[in-house]
């Protein structure tokens, strides 16, 4: 199983990719994770560019998500919102519709943050617009709230509790990769 992995946050040493990382580490054998981390590269989307054809680094993303069986997206918060760059991401992945890339394909949401909520709002907000892409997205909850506390030195997840969580999710994402695979093969 190929999982594309996503960060919301820009910054190098963010908790976010921090994460990502740390969940590559915890995947199941036989799952490969690969980091996308080039969202700063997408301009802002509009439609008229769309119409002549799309950029490069847009193209790329949606054939990474294309190729990938399933994606992770870890989001910070930004004012009780999922980042501005992430949504716009999402936006030109998001077509064209309804037949884009994201379409029917597995998507698990996480998310880490120095306040005491761990993002769940971005979440939540991040959840709503990939249902609304068209996105399967995973049941499951992993919000890393004092997200500081919660990494080691050399940025891995060092809660053994939360690297659980992280497991179990991973586990119910490759199950919706499996159940994918089973109707599209009827």
């Amino acid at each position: 199983m190929r999982v594309l992995a996503i960060s919301g946050s820009l910054r190098q040493d963010s908790y976010n990719t921090a994460l990502l990382r740390s969940a590559a580490e915890l995947a199941p054998d036989g799952v490969a994770f690969e980091l996308h981390d080039r969202l700063a590269e997408i301009p802002p989307y509009d439609q008229d560019i769309q119409d002549e054809g799309a950029p490069v680094c847009v193209e790329d993303l949606r054939d990474r998500i294309a190729a990938a069986d399933a994606v992770l997206i870890a989001t910070p918060e930004y004012n009780g919102s999922l980042p501005g760059l992430l949504k716009n991401a999402l936006d030109w992945a998001s077509r064209p519709f309804p037949d884009n890339a994201l379409r029917n394909k597995p998507v698990a949401v996480v998310g880490a943050s120095t306040g005491a909520y761990g993002g769940i709002w971005a979440q939540a907000e991040l959840r709503k617009v990939l249902g609304i892409i068209g996105a399967r997205v995973v049941e499951g909850d992993v919000s890393i709230g004092h997200a500081q506390e919660h990494f080691d030195s050399d940025g891995r997840l060092a809660d053994a509790e939360l690297r659980l969580r992280i497991g179990e999710l991973l586990r119910d994402l490759a199950a919706q990769v499996e159940l994918r695979a089973g109707l599209q093969s009827v």
